[in-house]
């Protein structure tokens, strides 16, 4: 199966998607499964479907709260960081590791 079969695939799964939610979704479906071919099957096209959806979703939660958190963070003195303050900044690069991770296919950073 190439690119243009598996668009095809997800427009048919989602056919409101827009090209950049596709082609999105064509590289995280790409980065996940060892074996494209696998994705003929419905079933099995579905299930991945399914599981980066929800690791998409699950992923943009935590940068959304990240986010707020850095947000605040940034107002204060890096001066007088507490060791609270620092945990934020270190879950900050971890989140943003794992976005990474998303698109790459490659493992996180262990932070």
């Amino acid at each position: 199966m190439n690119c243009q079969e598996l668009a095809r695939r997800i427009e048919t799964l989602q056919p409101e998607a827009g090209a950049r939610d596709v082609a999105r979704l064509c590289l995280l479906l790409s980065n996940t499964t060892d074996d494209l071919e696998q994705l003929v099957n419905e079933n099995t096209l579905a299930e991945a479907w399914r599981e980066v959806h929800l690791r998409m979703q699950a992923t943009a939660d935590q940068h959304a709260a990240m986010t707020e958190e850095l947000e605040n963070l940034a107002q204060s003195d890096p001066k007088k960081f507490t060791a609270d303050q620092i945990w934020i900044l270190i879950r900050a690069i971890k989140v943003q590791s794992q976005i990474l991770q998303l698109y790459i296919g490659e493992e996180a950073l262990s932070v």
